[in-house]
């Protein structure tokens, strides 16, 4: 995909600072803390770890084994992550549905951003509909990662070691547990410490951004059999094909050879019922797909229409003003279709824009009002050729 806008617009430019930072700092934590924390992150802990605490009943781990947990049984924890400014920890929420056989063993995350509630929803929904007297196998769900973040309602962690920085705990997969911030240390705890050691494929649970809502979807490399399987499982009408950016959740599970994808569901900060039951229904799908439990499959991707792209045009605000879309999610764009148009404040339209490919609608700016450079669309399409890793303004 060029770079350019059919506006003229470099969507570089936007991404440049934000991308430069956190080379800075991915550059600064290896050099600071060289070879131990290199080997911190590339070795999963083993064996589980109690801290002797208990939160409202429910006994405080800092490392675990899902093997040592009782079978036929449903376990509440809570995981000792990154340590807070006053020297207490953040605890994160850790629901193991344990079967009563052996099988394969699945992750469950939402909460990555703190403004994404139907993630954790459909989570909660699924781990409420296991009875692990009748399954086989283990599945694992954390649904607040990023607690600081979901205490806010807001994307970013409001990490406070140099001042207010608010960063993108989504971009910080594996983590690293000796690390310049409070993500990157929490990421690598919960990474090396829980999540890793526990899964044979994860799944991470996403929805759009606090004014930017997306169509149901899932991201994933459909290059990757395991990936192309359990991702066809969901009766979701698009497929994002393309392994995005380094440093998300899903990203780091596929590099020490874990399978694993992202779904998205709608709007940030509500909670969308009847999106969450397609997901649910397909996640219930991938549990018996991989025999962890039983039963007839639901609805999958073949019993409705997908739409496959491997890449996404995004579309810029030039102006300020408030927008008006010309198109839906889900539809169907040609080149040179108008998509929207935008108003000063006398009512006068300012700006016009057209989609520069051929695709479906799969994200569109929520918030009615944008300044320049803001995402107003992003249209999904196929590319013939993909040019490495491509980043997306947000």
């Amino acid at each position: 995909m060029s770079d350019k806008s059919k506006n003229g617009i470099d969507r570089r430019d936007f991404m440049i600072a934000s991308l430069a930072t956190v080379g800075a700092s991915a550059a600064l934590a290896v050099s600071a803390d060289g070879a131990d924390a290199e080997d911190t992150a590339s070795a999963p802990a083993s064996g589980t770890v109690y801290t002797g605490d208990t939160i409202e009943g429910k006994k405080v781990v800092s490392a675990l084994d899902v093997d040592d947990l009782e079978p036929g049984q449903k376990h509440f924890l809570y995981f000792q992550g990154a340590q807070m400014p006053t020297g207490q920890s953040w605890y994160v929420s850790v629901t193991v549905a344990k079967g009563a056989r052996p099988g394969k063993r699945g992750i469950l995350t939402s909460g990555v951003h703190g403004d994404e509630m139907s993630n954790i929803h459909t989570v909660q929904t699924v781990m409420n509909q296991l009875d692990p007297a009748q399954m086989s196998g283990t599945v694992m769900a954390v649904t607040d990662v990023a607690r600081p973040a979901i205490e806010s309602m807001q994307r970013r962690w409001p990490n406070q070691g140099r001042g207010v920085d608010l960063i993108d705990m989504n971009r910080e997969w594996p983590g690293n547990e000796n690390g310049l911030t409070a993500p990157s240390r929490h990421a690598g705890l919960l990474f090396n410490r829980l999540l890793r050691p526990n899964a044979d494929f994860a799944i991470d649970f996403h929805t759009g951004t606090t004014g930017f809502e997306v169509t149901a979807f899932n991201i994933g490399g459909m290059d990757v059999p395991e990936v192309k399987a359990m991702v066809e499982l969901y009766p979701v009408g698009q497929i994002f094909d393309n392994h995005v950016y380094p440093g998300v959740l899903h990203n780091a599970f596929m590099d020490v050879g874990i399978p694993s994808f992202t779904p998205e569901i709608g709007a940030a900060r509500v909670l969308d019922l009847e999106m969450i039951s397609l997901f649910v229904e397909g996640t219930m799908n991938v549990l018996k797909h991989h025999g962890i439990v039983a039963g007839p499959m639901g609805r999958t991707g073949k019993d409705v229409t997908v739409f496959t792209g491997n890449s996404a045009f995004p579309i810029l605000a030039t102006q300020g003003g408030i927008v008006e879309h010309l198109v839906k999610l889900n539809d169907k764009v040609a080149p040179g279709q108008k998509v929207a148009i935008q108003r000063n404040s006398f009512g006068e339209v300012v700006a016009e824009y057209t989609s520069g490919v051929a695709g479906e609608i799969t994200g569109q700016r929520s918030d009615a009002m944008s300044e320049p450079g803001n995402p107003l669309v992003f249209i999904l399409f196929h590319k013939a050729a993909l040019e490495g890793a491509e980043a997306y303004p947000e």
